[in-house]
């Protein structure tokens, strides 16, 4: 059975076929559309994906969705606007499929500034340092992951916002999860793609205020 590759999607139409094209063999993509404007359901059936739909708006609702959907006992999440590379996943996966890690998140590693706005990077990096004096030695919110299913499933991560991440790596800790982080290149999105996060201050606020609302 192919490892599943979730990625959330909303308005991703000039970023999927690059993203999909680098989809390596033996892994399937399944493209979670949050209400795109654009063609990306049909770009993303075109080029292969299974397509699933999620009207509640929200990365976390996104997420959640495409876990549901997905049917490997391992799977893959990242973000679909071309910023990072799908051939890094099985270098991801090799700590989980082995049993040496239950969660292994990608560091980004930014290749042009433009890739990661200061602001973006800012709350980040606060965040990340809130993670680690609870004890996960994280430095990156990381929007590649590779984890079990069900372990995931397990969590029960509630969050359906922007939270969804931080919640995730909350409650990974409380369960005493080895996680395991490794750098990968964090490039500027495809052209005609826009950040729903990082790409504004205003963006970021938004994802600083979900995050906050999970801490309290």
């Amino acid at each position: 059975m192919p490892i599943d590759v979730v990625l959330p999607c909303l308005n991703e139409a000039a970023a999927l076929p690059g993203v999909l094209g680098a989809i390596p063999d033996g892994y399937r993509a399944i493209v979670v559309d949050n209400g795109s404007t654009d063609y990306s359901p049909m770009i993303a059936a075109r080029h292969g994906a299974t397509v699933v739909h999620e009207q509640s708006k929200g990365y976390g609702a996104a997420v959640h969705t495409g876990l549901l959907h997905a049917e490997s006992s391992i799977v893959c999440f990242m973000d679909a606007d071309g910023s990072l590379d799908p051939h890094l996943l099985p270098r991801l996966v090799g700590p989980v499929a082995t049993g040496g890690a239950d969660l292994v998140a990608g560091r980004r590693v930014p290749t042009v500034r433009e890739a990661w706005p200061w602001h973006a990077r800012a709350g980040n990096a606060v965040l990340a340092r809130l993670l680690r004096r609870r004890g996960l030695p994280v430095h990156d919110i990381a929007p590649m992951r590779v984890l079990r299913r069900q372990a995931l499933l397990d969590l029960d991560v509630r969050d359906r916002a922007f939270g969804y991440p931080l919640e995730l790596l909350l409650l990974a800790a409380r369960a005493g999860w080895r996680v395991t982080e490794m750098a990968v290149p964090y490039r500027e999105r495809a052209a005609g793609t826009t950040s729903k996060v990082s790409g504004s201050v205003r963006g970021t606020l938004r994802a600083v205020r979900d995050m906050a609302a999970v801490l309290r």
